[in-house]
């Protein structure tokens, strides 16, 4: 079979939105654009399809209109006290800081441009644990998810006037890079399953293929952050399925410089994902922050307590460093059908569907359906129980590793817990009491928080547990990159030709977001890095 050959003036490799966006912007331009990608055409979008589609934004006219004064010199400052920088972090800052600068012309008005609408109340994840990480509520929620994003993008892309300059390729996996004279002039693979051999060259390569969080997990595990110590046995994949790292490995032999690949980007409460699309395949659950956060034994992590919305990078370490290296959610059906959500957009439908009535009334009476749905499919993971007994036994038959639940130190935990809740408000002395008030001072946390619930209330049952596991997610490093989108050397000298976007560059120049992450900023950076890389090109 004779080799398929594609020119162009650009190859995009990836198909995800930061993709999209680059093909999108150099259409604008009057480019050539080839791009390929190595999946299936219906899941074109890659990860940022099925995401919440919330994005991090700074001083916007949704934050104005609810009074929150931000700006983004204090988005600034609260990202570099997350991202805690290194001396050698010269392109991060710099990416990190464009992006706090400019977040409206380059992201907020480019989308709503698109017709992407956003919720009316901001969310505010990632508020910090000792010191604030988000100071003000920066999280802004796509209506109709991570899909709309992507619709919307591809709907653009569909109606362009210079359509007919792109061309996008699916099952094409790319393996290498074609490299003349020291320049970057294409790529090379094949088509999957058994097609033939491709080459495809252009004037410039932009790599827009992912990560290393994906895969096998064995690149991720090769790299894991080792202050962490070993990574656990039992990990969740909530990555793409193709985000492997190769061409990480490529371009790196072409004299990239490959950073902070051990800074990467995991949940803390991951359950298996009913679909099984892959081995260790996760869902990434929203913690319900009224729940007790247990290790495998069954007793309460702490103190200090484990609460969501604080400081999720704090939470994923102090899980890795308890017994077995997963934990349980211990909760009851009211505070489950209140808050307990999905990071993605399948099971959040209301939201994906854009059905305003339906997401009305779960606010009001809970999410019945999504609860019931959960505990229908993953019933590896949760367990449900009318008494404290049959919840300890449901649990103990999913413990791992030979670690049992410790019973009566078990039950002690949650009646202090709720003894303090009975005793009233002004008789907090639980951490995660004393936040949980603070919380609800906020109109968007307080829609969706039980009032300070006691776990074994028999009006409030059944008990639930939820077996949780860590879940990777995101590779903050990558190939380090200029403004320009330029991958660079060593010694900052860029290797002609090669360009990276999104979660390939790092999010920007290897590293933007350093150790952390404000929430948001992943859909963010892939947009941010690909309407600036396209420009330069």
């Amino acid at each position: 079979m004779p080799p398929l050959r594609y020119e162009a003036d650009v190859i995009i490799v990836g198909g995800g939105l930061a993709g999209l966006v680059t093909a999108l912007e150099l259409l604008g331009k009057n480019r050539w654009v080839v791009l390929l990608d190595r999946d299936e055409p219906e899941r074109l979008g890659g990860l940022a399809r099925e995401s919440f589609g919330g994005i991090f934004l700074v001083d916007t006219p949704h934050q104005r209109r609810l009074r929150i004064q931000d700006s983004p010199e204090l988005a600034w400052r609260d990202w570099q006290r997350c991202a805690r920088f290194g001396p050698e972090d010269h392109w991060p800052r710099r990416w990190a800081q464009h992006y706090c600068e400019h977040s409206i012309p380059l992201i907020f008005e480019f989308l709503d441009k698109l017709g992407v609408r956003f919720l009316p109340l901001v969310y505010w994840p990632e508020r910090g644990l000792y010191e604030p990480l988000n100071s003000v509520p920066r999280w802004h929620i796509a209506w109709g998810t991570g899909y709309e994003i992507v619709q919307r993008i591809l709907a653009a892309l569909e109606a362009h006037p210079n359509r007919h300059r792109l061309s996008l390729y699916f099952r094409h996996a790319v393996t290498d890079f074609i490299q003349e004279g020291g320049h970057v002039v294409g790529v090379q693979g094949h088509v999957e399953p058994d097609g033939p051999v491709f080459e495809a060259r252009g004037g410039a390569v932009v790599v827009a293929s992912g990560g290393i969080c994906g895969g096998d997990l064995s690149k991720l595990r090769a790299h894991w952050y080792r202050p962490w110590g070993n990574p656990p046995p039992k990990l969740l994949n909530g990555a793409h399925r193709y985000a492997d790292g190769l061409l990480h490995d490529r371009a790196a032999a072409l004299g990239a410089h490959l950073t902070h690949l051990d800074l990467q980007w995991h949940y803390a409460a991951g359950v298996h994902h009913p679909a099984r699309r892959r081995p260790h395949d996760g869902l990434s659950l929203v913690p319900p922050r009224s729940a007790l956060w247990c290790n495998a034994r069954g007793r309460r992590i702490g103190p200090p307590p484990l609460v969501g919305y604080t400081d999720t990078r704090w939470l994923v370490e102090q899980i890795l460093r308890q017994p077995g290296q997963y934990s349980w959610l211990v909760l009851n059906y009211k505070i489950a059908v209140r808050e307990l959500a999905v990071s993605g957009c399948d099971y959040m439908e209301a939201f994906r569907y854009k059905k305003r009535l339906r997401m009305l009334w779960e606010l009001v009476r809970g999410n019945h359906r999504l609860v019931q749905r959960l505990i229908d499919e993953c019933a590896d993971d949760i367990v449900v129980a009318d008494t404290p007994a049959a919840l300890i036994d449901g649990m103990n038959a999913r413990s791992l590793f030979g670690l049992q639940i410790d019973g009566e130190g078990m039950l002690r935990d949650i009646q202090a817990y709720d003894a303090m809740i009975e005793r009233g408000p002004a008789f907090f002395n639980d951490e995660q009491l004393r936040r949980l008030m603070n919380f609800r001072t906020y109109r968007a946390d307080r829609l969706r928080l039980c009032r300070f619930q006691p776990i074994l209330d028999p009006s409030a049952r059944p008990l639930i547990a939820i077996r949780c596991f860590i879940l990777s997610r995101k590779s903050l490093g990558g190939l380090k990159t200029n403004l320009e989108g330029q991958v660079l050397r060593p010694d900052d000298t860029p290797v002609p030709g090669l360009y990276a976007v999104g979660e390939a560059a790092g999010f920007g120049g290897g590293g933007m977001h350093g150790q952390g992450s404000l929430e948001g900023t992943f859909l963010g950076g892939c947009i941010l890095t690909a309407r600036l890389t396209a420009r330069h090109l």
